[in-house]
């Protein structure tokens, strides 16, 4: 029992150590993205938006959820308007 207890802690401690690492990927990722739109005049970033949820809305999945479709939509709005352009 205290074996089978240790090892589900370790997958535990694995899986933390995962989300943490997917975690700062993403906000790498939104870093990237904004410094590369801040460069960009508010019609080319406007532009960009709407090639996203494009190719978003292309992507969408019929079996998931859609409130991932309105979120990754929400993320796309959220960098482009942090972008002063």
């Amino acid at each position: 029992m205290k074996n089978l207890i240790a090892e589900l802690l370790i997958k535990l401690a694995e899986k933390e150590c995962e989300a943490e690492a997917l975690i700062a990927k993403v906000d790498a990722l939104e870093i990237a993205v904004t410094a590369m739109l801040e460069r960009m005049s508010r019609d080319q970033q406007q532009d960009i938006a709407l090639l996203l949820k494009t190719a978003i809305s292309r992507a969408d999945d019929p079996a998931a959820p859609k409130p991932t479709s309105r979120l990754l939509y929400d993320y796309v709005d959220k960098i482009v308007q942090q972008s002063p352009g």
